[in-house]
């Protein structure tokens, strides 16, 4: 797959998650009006967080899938790490905000009961099936390209169905039960949830950020590739960096000393072609030592 049909698939994906974020806030705060369900707040507040990332999730794809420049040598996916690491913010200070509200709740005795259920809990159903749909496509575009953007929203996305299925829960206590307390409750479940998520698509993000190695199944995969390739008789300093939904691959291996040069390149060149048709978004680097030469004492780099 080439890098343009993984650009178009991550931004159809960013593209239909900034739309589906926009008709949800629309439909929640009409459905808050109606309900004044503290449950339904929490969602509204999470698909307004939803549609606020999703616009920086956009923006961050077009900028990551900028091709390689003269200030920026190495491509510009970091920004896929950075959008993910202002996702997992934004998503922390809204289950904060949800959790607050709902202790302040639960200690309140005067607190008016969620109106007009049913409206509420068609509302919040609408908003399972849209979400539904955007999850399917984000997770087919993800598994296409990789992108971290689309992974993270995904991941997002795909917990936002807990507080909805939760908020109906809700509604429908209140107006069978006269439950109230069950709103605030599952309330603090979703902050409880959306604090979880926002830990690990902020930790992933940071990795990345740190230099952070490659998967280590993936690393021991390169391993198999250059220890099994023709004409190469070892190889050492194996290391990996993420960037994005990029993976940075340098390495030394080392081949007969007595070949010319034209054929230490071509061994060389083919074991990288050989790397990226097993990772096609590895952007490797070989550099090529004769077998058994040993460190000049100047050299003190690791």
């Amino acid at each position: 797959m080439t890098d343009r049909t993984d650009t178009r698939l991550n931004l159809s994906a960013g593209l239909l998650s900034v739309s589906v974020a926009l008709i949800l806030v629309l439909a929640k705060l009409w459905a808050l009006g109606q309900t004044g369900s503290l449950a339904v707040a929490a969602t509204l507040a999470d698909s307004a967080l939803d549609l606020m990332m999703s616009v920086g999730g956009l923006v961050a794809i077009a900028y990551a899938a900028k091709p390689p420049d003269e200030e920026h040598n190495f491509g510009h996916t970091s920004a896929e790490d950075l959008a993910a690491l202002g996702q997992s913010l934004f998503i922390m200070i809204s289950a904060c905000v949800i959790a607050v509200a709902a202790i302040f709740r639960l200690l309140d005795d005067n607190v008016v009961l969620p109106e007009r259920e049913g409206q509420g809990i068609a509302i919040i159903g609408f908003s399972i099936v849209l979400t539904l749909g955007l999850v399917l496509w984000q997770r087919h575009v993800a598994a296409k390209t990789g992108n971290k953007v689309v992974k993270a929203d995904s991941l997002h996305y795909l917990g936002d169905l807990i507080p909805n299925i939760g908020a109906i829960i809700a509604l429908w206590a209140s107006a069978a039960f006269g439950l109230y307390q069950i709103d605030s409750v599952v309330a603090l479940a979703a902050a409880a949830f959306l604090g979880f998520g926002a830990f690990r698509i902020g930790k992933a993000a940071w990795d990345a950020l740190m230099d952070r190695q490659a998967d280590p199944e993936m690393i021991a995969g390169i391993a198999g590739i250059v220890a099994n390739f023709d004409g190469v008789q070892g190889f050492h300093d194996l290391k990996t960096r993420v960037a994005g939904s990029r993976v940075f691959v340098n390495l030394h291996i080392e081949l007969e000393g007595s070949q010319t040069l034209d054929e230490a390149h071509e061994i060389g060149a083919a074991l990288r072609r050989a790397i990226i048709a097993a990772y096609p978004r590895t952007d490797v680097l070989i550099h090529k030592d004769p077998v058994g030469v040993t460190r000049h004492p100047d050299d003190t780099r690791p």
